[in-house]
């Protein structure tokens, strides 16, 4: 199995989404046999003030005082669901997502509810969610509402650098949870590289199905290195003529879990999150871990 370390961090607010988290996290902290940091970020609200204001003090403390009542609660629960963990609580100024991009430096895992508190109507994803997916140092597990205990752990796998990672990642946590893995590999005649013809003198011409070949040996060899070091852990190749998103997506729906790397091959350079890891992000039905590179 590979090797973690650092604590697991669990990002707290009081929505009933963070509390999902909050739960989560403990169970993972106690299946790796780690510590559990409950983290609320204190931001100085100024959206009702006067430019150049500042909050009257007994403002300030009584905002103190409910959210160290918050992350007691968090932390009371916790320890409630897994006894044998450490668990530490901690307020900390600024806003969420610099907090937890902060604690994200020398965590083993940042975990997040999908949806916070505040924000206009009800967004698919919250900003604290998606910014950290895209900026976190380590992995980031968005939990939704609904989990499949039971599921396996299904695995996008594209051949990429982040990719190499993501499947580290889902093994470990196979290896952990005891459970099987999904590995799922997308392709179109658009996004698949023509393998070379058998014939130089026919340069576009491929035998039939010979790019599904090609497409089956890229997963195959993504895997093998890694499968190689967990030999318990029963490894299902699924490689699926059709658009990378929609296809992860609907596997997802009997997941217990969904892995995915921060960005795949193509894409713009400067982008922190491809847009298979934005769109499984926002419409996954099971928990989504983001893996960066």
């Amino acid at each position: 199995m590979g090797t973690m370390s650092g604590s697991v961090v669990v990002g707290v607010d009081g929505s009933a989404s963070s509390l999902d988290a909050v739960a989560y996290a403990a169970r993972e902290a106690a299946c790796r046999k780690a510590t559990l940091r409950v983290v609320h970020a204190l931001a100085r609200s100024s959206a009702h003030l006067p430019l150049g204001a500042t909050l009257p003090e007994s403002t300030r403390m009584r905002l103190r005082t409910v959210a160290g009542r918050l992350v007691e609660d968090a932390v009371h629960e916790a320890r409630a669901l897994a006894p044998d963990v450490d668990v530490f609580g901690t307020v900390l100024p600024g806003g969420p997502l610099s907090v937890l991009d902060a604690e994200s430096r020398t965590a083993a895992l940042v975990v997040v509810g999908s949806r916070g508190l505040g924000g206009f109507g009800a967004p698919l994803l919250g900003s604290t969610a998606t910014g950290l997916a895209a900026h976190g140092r380590c992995p980031v597990l968005v939990v939704r509402e609904r989990t499949t205990p039971a599921g396996p752990i299904v695995l996008g796998v594209d051949g990429s650098p982040a990719g190499a990672a993501a499947v580290r990642f889902a093994l470990d946590e196979a290896a952990l949870h005891g459970a099987d893995v999904v590995a799922v590999h997308a392709w179109t005649t658009w996004n698949a590289p023509m393998p070379p013809p058998q014939d130089p003198a026919l340069p576009y011409a491929n035998r039939p199905g010979a790019l599904a070949t090609a497409e089956e040996r890229l997963l195959a060899e993504a895997l093998a290195g890694t499968c190689e070091r967990y030999p318990d852990v029963k490894v299902e190749h699924k490689v699926v003529h059709g658009p990378t998103r929609q296809a992860l997506i609907e596997a997802s729906r009997s997941a217990r879990l969904t892995v995915v790397g921060s960005r795949g091959h193509g894409g713009f350079t400067g982008l922190r999150l491809g847009s298979v890891g934005h769109a499984v992000l926002h419409h996954a039905h099971s928990p989504v871990a983001v893996v960066r590179g």
